[in-house]
């Protein structure tokens, strides 16, 4: 209860917010300081924002020593993004979910409760399959944090939905740059994912995007949102424009770093 007798304020949702990908040397100057060796780009970038979504774990399996690294450079409170190794992701969704799973899911288990969440992508040309997405999410650990991606318009079923839902698994609302508007945000798991692709955005842009995530954040949802990775680094000024936008609708408490909590089905 709050001092004034009445019920205490819900709890505002953390904005998780960041980039696709750190390590990019040419983002310096405008974001990096000139002469920044590659050891140090995520600890400048960690001092900066509080969430990244890696690149390099779609392509090859982190190492032991990689992810330590990684963790050493950033701090306790920053929370990493982990995009599923795609080979085995499309063996876990097309052929053997419970080997590939457990291959993909094993270095993930090296984060500990730095790990966000573990973004699942499936091509574009692969369409819903309700018996394959039920073995996927069957053999993925409930303990870890999962975010599926999905391209294929048959994936915008309300049975897809529900399963996802079902298993407390977030359902990607990513805007692509030939998209006529933005895609809408359903929440099916602990959090929402967003993945926000166009190659800049205006500021009447992000502050649409802002009113968008305002309810749900005020509501208790945690949000990741990263934007797209770019030549010069506008993707982290971008995502600064979108902290400080909500930060002023919603206070500091939403702008803070992560955290995660149980969200009921609903959408926007």
């Amino acid at each position: 209860m709050s001092e004034s007798g009445g019920a205490d304020p819900a709890p505002v949702g953390r904005l998780l917010i960041g980039t696709s990908g750190f390590a990019y040397p040419a983002w310096a100057p405008r974001f990096y300081p000139p002469g920044l060796r590659a050891d140090g780009l995520l600890g400048h970038y960690a001092g900066q924002l509080p969430a990244v979504e890696l690149n390099n774990t779609f392509y090859q399996q982190p190492s032991p020593a990689k992810v330590a690294a990684w963790l050493a450079a950033a701090p306790v409170a920053f929370r990493f993004a982990v995009k599923a190794q795609r080979g085995g992701s499309m063996r876990a969704f097309l052929r053997d979910p419970v080997a590939s799973v457990q291959w993909l899911s094993g270095p993930y288990r090296l984060f500990g409760d730095r790990l966000g969440a573990v973004l699942f992508r499936i091509p574009d040309e692969v369409p819903f399959d309700r018996d394959r997405l039920a073995a996927l999410l069957a053999a993925w650990p409930a303990d870890m944090p999962l975010a599926l991606e999905p391209r294929h318009p048959s994936w915008v079923d309300d049975e897809a939905f529900d399963i996802l839902a079902r298993h407390g698994v977030a359902a990607v609302a990513t805007e692509l740059p030939e998209d006529a508007g933005p895609p809408t945000i359903r929440v099916t798991g602990r959090f929402l994912y967003l993945r926000l692709r166009r190659h800049d955005y205006s500021p009447a842009e992000v502050e649409a995007w802002a009113a968008r995530l305002e309810p749900f954040l005020a509501g208790g949802h945690d949000a990741f949102v990263f934007f797209r990775h770019d030549p010069v680094g506008r993707a982290p000024e971008l995502a600064d424009e979108l902290r400080a936008s909500l930060a002023r609708r919603l206070g500091e408490a939403g702008a803070s770093p992560p955290a995660t909590a149980p969200s009921a089905v609903g959408g926007a």
